[in-house]
């Protein structure tokens, strides 16, 4: 029987209006900085210029944060029931414009727009939903008989999941009664700015959300201003190994989620389709560009051939280029620095002895790209055993037995998440119970529910984000836990 043709099936990017320039929104207006500074976007799938952004300098960051603190004292004071009506407003609008944001992040951004569509669109809207549900509950949250906002939250987010991050830092802190300044990263501003616009059609008040673009620079600022109360910060362990620095010696309050070196662990007992199926999720999906990639494979040796030749077959199959079609598994590297990384580290496990394999793949000849690789042969000694690349190539190792597969997973700084595949559900508690993550997946990967918490701990960062725990962050209760006793109790929380 022949194989159906390839067809490409694109989405219209006439469905998102892209303006040629942005301004900072501040205050519930847009303006340009105060000296005028700009910086351009790309499309990491073409290179093409998307727009130029404003780049807020300290003046700028300044008047952002005084605008949230003036809009504290009176969202802060609203009924809870209030708050939530404004959230559960901007999730009916995040659905209604879900089409147009799933392009321009995709656009913006690199990523299939199967996986922004999907994915990205209705876990947005949940979070809203989920944390409307808890404006007027607080309470109830184990928190305290009566848990108070912190204050002006500042909010830095990555270029992975722009609108996600978003969502899992916003919609927590307003349910709560904070305020907010959000900065996202420099080379994926577009969905948080059309998120600023989303805010004011809302009716959300003015000055609850402001959102400061810019570089390192701007993030720097934010992060050091006295009238910033509250830190959460999701990227690099380098950068937030930085901002601990800053925020120490002052009462404001820190949560950080950082890299990691996830292992996705397969005993001999697994399902192999299934497992080679949870396999390509944990690692290519979105490009590998996640924190809780499972880029380490940790492979039973009675059944590693198998699993090798199988995950091989599956990866022949997966269809490198235009974000925009919806027939795309892997999208472009976000950008030309990202994608320098990944080749440095990539050339560096073959340097070092690895065996290195990719299927037939042709890439295109513009933008940013990589394709789906894997390494055999790998020690826990080898650069890509150890470091994390946040690109779609994936380390496998061996095992013998489940002592050896803990012992080899958590053979590392991070501790955010962990995969096992197996179809004992004995093993499987056992293996949780040992395993140095914060979330442990069972027979499936890279699966998330804003009524769940997430998070690391050791270099992978500490606090959590959503569910109850995710609360904990964004408010003040003298009999409640801090970030960081939250952070050891939520270390179970599987």
């Amino acid at each position: 029987m022949n194989a159906f043709e390839y067809a490409p099936a694109p989405e219209s990017r006439s469905v998102v209006d892209i303006a040629p320039a942005y301004g900072l929104f501040i205050d519930g207006e847009f303006a340009d900085a105060a000296d005028g500074a700009s910086f351009t976007t790309l499309s990491p799938a073409s290179e093409e210029v998307l727009s130029q952004v404003a780049q807020a300098g300290p003046q700028d960051v300044d008047r952002a944060v005084r605008a949230a603190r003036r809009a504290f004292a009176t969202w802060s004071a609203l009924p809870g029931a209030e708050r939530a009506k404004y959230l559960f407003r901007i999730a009916r609008i995040i659905q209604e414009r879900s089409r147009e944001l799933a392009v321009l992040e995709s656009l913006d951004n690199g990523k299939p727009i199967r996986e922004s569509r999907d994915f990205d669109l209705p876990t947005v809207a949940a979070h809203f939903f989920y944390h409307a549900g808890w404006a007027d509950k607080l309470e109830y949250a184990g928190l305290g008989p009566a848990p108070r906002p912190l204050g002006v939250a500042a909010q830095v987010i990555p270029w992975n999941f722009p609108l996600l991050m978003l969502a899992w830092k916003v919609a927590p802190a307003l349910a709560c009664g904070n305020t907010v300044v959000l900065k996202p990263a420099e080379t994926t501003p577009l969905s948080a700015l059309f998120f600023a616009d989303v805010c004011r059609q809302a009716g959300l008040p003015r000055g609850v959300v402001n959102v400061v673009t810019g570089d390192g620079g701007t993030g720097a600022e934010l992060v050091a201003h006295p009238g910033v109360d509250k830190v959460a910060f999701t990227g690099s362990t380098e950068v937030g190994k930085a901002i601990a620095r800053t925020v120490a010696g002052t009462d404001k309050r820190l949560t950080l989620e950082l890299g990691g070196k996830a292992a996705n662990i397969v005993f001999d007992d697994a399902p192999v389709d299934q497992a080679v199926e949870g396999i390509v999720s944990g690692i290519f999906f979105n490009q590998g560009h996640v924190c809780c990639a499972g880029s380490r494979l940790l492979v039973q040796e009675s059944v590693a051939e198998e699993v090798l030749d199988a995950l091989k077959r599956r990866m022949a199959t997966l269809r490198v280029g235009d974000p925009l079609d919806k027939n795309t598994d892997i999208g472009a590297v976000n950008s030309a620095e990202q994608l320098a990384r990944i080749t440095a580290l990539a050339d560096a496990g073959e340097a070092e002895g690895a065996e290195r394999w990719s299927p037939a793949c042709e890439l295109p000849s513009s933008g940013y790209w990589f394709a789906p690789t894997l390494f055999t042969g790998v020690t826990q000694a080898h650069r890509i055993a150890r470091e994390e690349i946040f690109g779609p190539v994936l380390s496998v190792l061996t095992f013998r037995t489940p002592a050896e597969a803990v012992e080899k997973a958590n053979n590392t700084p991070y501790g955010l998440s962990a995969g096992v595949w197996t179809e004992k559900g004995s093993r499987i508690l056992w293996m949780a119970d040992r395993l140095r993550a914060g979330v442990v997946w069972a027979n499936t990967f890279n699966k998330f529910d804003p009524a769940s918490p997430f998070g690391g701990y050791k270099e992978s960062g500490f606090g959590r984000e959503g569910g109850r725990h995710g609360l904990a962050a964004y408010l003040d209760a003298a009999a409640g836990p801090s970030d960081q006793r939250s952070d050891r109790e939520g270390e179970r929380d599987r």
